[in-house]
């Protein structure tokens, strides 16, 4: 269906990855760090086994539930009590929740894969810019598993050499953490192209490290300082490889993944040679993402998360020809994604009158599901997530020149976002919007153009919306208790391993 540009090796170089044992006897048929790292495709297969991290299923089944369900635009109906109370209600009593671990370790495997590449490319024999490249994708990517341990946990422990037997690391403080992250992504900016060829389209490009670098800015609210990778996105070299696609759906289907819109996504495929659609992990078969399947609408996935009706009510502005926002019927599935009703919204191949009858008011995420394609989910989606869209960029600019007191020219990038859907320019229909006014309209801006994408908890926590006040759009908030739920505990079985872990805050 597809043709993946990047190798998704899970022999040899994953073998890398798992932990050195302890052991006397050595065995010789096993590949060792030391015998390893010797040429440019050993470098090229390390750099490889970094980016199939996202296939694991803490990152791509899981860690999707705690940026998008436990937010107040998501929500969970699961008969697994265990997804509800930890991934949407805040009521965490088990620090070794499987499930949130798997989102832990996944992502301290991806950043030991990044550590040996760190470690080990400088001393291979091979040409320089090569060499700088795939250095600058490990820390580009070991910055992106970063990212996602100090929204999610905070205070996390800082490994940035290879991982050896009986590391005890200690605790960092998030603010630390976000230190590494700017520094990786800064680094990765002088080694990274700003674009590839079509056989590594899907690599870390320059601007994917300056989309993440603004990011990483964003969630300590150094707007000033994220003004200048985003002017390369928007204003400088940047203008020229990235735009808005004429349709916004087409960043959600199969057949147009990697446009122009696209900053940075995580490549998924099937692998037709062994291919059975179960839940089984089994080798060069875990090249897909189960997230579809499990965000599925009843009757089609397990529907373990599902979006909030109040998301639906912001696509309230019709288009400049008294259209419907487009963006509504290709980010949701409900009653009514077909503007006519439940007779006429098709749910993978039946209406919503068919599968759910007229009352039903369940509303289901559509974003990376394959219903254009095929009329059930499973286990292994060869949907792409998209993990940066120019459109976010964009919006990230105005938020950033309206925090910086130039509201004025931040309508500009608004207005190219919404012109894309079909809206008015927000500078014809509300100017001179005060900084504050057009902060509210910013938040929005981007729940019509974001939604089910996995920025919602961020952008809540960088506006200090997190809290019981929120708790009329989405009831579990009213469990969310100020100066606790904004972290997660750190995992009980890593402190028993590792004393020098200390818990976040009331935990």
């Amino acid at each position: 269906m597809k043709n993946k540009s990047i190798l998704l090796l899970v022999a040899t170089a994953l073998t890398l990855a798992s932990c050195d044992r302890n052991l006397d006897i050595v065995n010789p048929n096993q590949v060792t760090t030391q015998s390893f790292w010797k040429t440019a495709d050993d470098a090229l297969a390390g750099v490889n086994a970094i980016y199939s991290t996202t296939h694991r299923g803490g990152i791509s089944r899981w860690m999707p539930f705690y940026y998008i369900i436990r937010s107040d635009e998501g929500r969970s109906q699961s008969p697994a009590t265990d997804i509800v109370n930890n991934m949407d209600q805040f009521l965490i009593t088990d620090y070794n929740y499987g499930n949130a671990y798997g989102v832990w370790n996944d992502n301290y495997i991806g950043i030991n894969r990044a550590n040996q590449v760190i470690d080990n490319v400088p001393n291979i024999p091979m040409g320089e810019t090569l060499k700088k490249r795939y250095i600058g994708e490990a820390k580009f990517l070991r910055a992106m598993f970063y990212f996602h341990l100090a929204t999610l946990w905070g205070n996390v422990p800082l490994v940035l050499q290879t991982a050896v037997v009986g590391d005890k690391p200690a605790s960092s403080t998030q603010a630390q953490v976000w230190a590494q992250i700017e520094k990786d992504l800064t680094e990765a900016v002088t080694g990274l192209p700003a674009t590839y060829g079509p056989a590594d389209l899907g690599r870390a490009t320059k601007g994917a490290a300056y989309a993440l670098l603004a990011r990483a800015y964003f969630q300590q609210r150094k707007y000033a300082e994220s003004l200048v990778p985003l002017q390369w996105l928007t204003e400088g070299e940047g203008r020229s490889i990235y735009a808005l696609v004429p349709n916004y759906r087409d960043n959600f289907l199969v057949s147009t993944e990697n446009n122009k819109e696209s900053v940075f996504e995580w490549q998924f495929e099937m692998n037709p040679a062994e291919y059975t659609d179960d839940d089984t992990e089994t080798p060069n078969q875990n090249y897909g993402t189960s997230i579809a399947q499990f965000f599925g609408p009843s009757g089609i996935g397990w529907s373990d998360g599902e979006a909030q009706r109040w998301v639906t009510r912001e696509f309230n502005e019709p288009t400049t020809t008294g259209a419907r926002d487009p963006r509504l019927e290709a980010s949701f599935l409900y009653d009514s994604t077909d503007v006519r009703g439940p007779a006429f919204t098709q749910i993978y191949g039946q209406t919503f009158l068919q599968r759910y009858g007229a009352n039903n008011r369940r509303v289901w995420f559509r974003k990376f599901q394959n219903d254009h394609w095929k009329n059930e989910e499973g286990y292994r989606s060869p949907n792409n997530w998209r993990y940066i869209r120019y459109a976010d960029v964009l919006l990230m600019y105005a938020e950033a020149l309206n925090a910086t007191g130039k509201t004025a020219q931040a309508y500009a990038f608004v207005d190219q976002v919404r012109q894309r859907a079909g809206l008015a320019r927000l500078s014809a229909v509300k100017p001179g919007l005060s900084q504050a006014q057009f902060l509210e309209q910013l938040k929005h801006e981007r729940v019509t153009e974001l939604s089910g994408e996995g920025h919602r908890w961020n952008d809540l926590a960088r506006w200090g919306d997190l809290g019981p006040q929120i708790a009329n759009r989405d009831p579990a908030f009213a469990t969310f208790v100020k100066g606790k739920s904004e972290l997660l505990p750190i995992p009980q079985t890593d402190r028993d391993l590792n004393p020098n872990l200390t818990q976040n805050p009331n935990y």
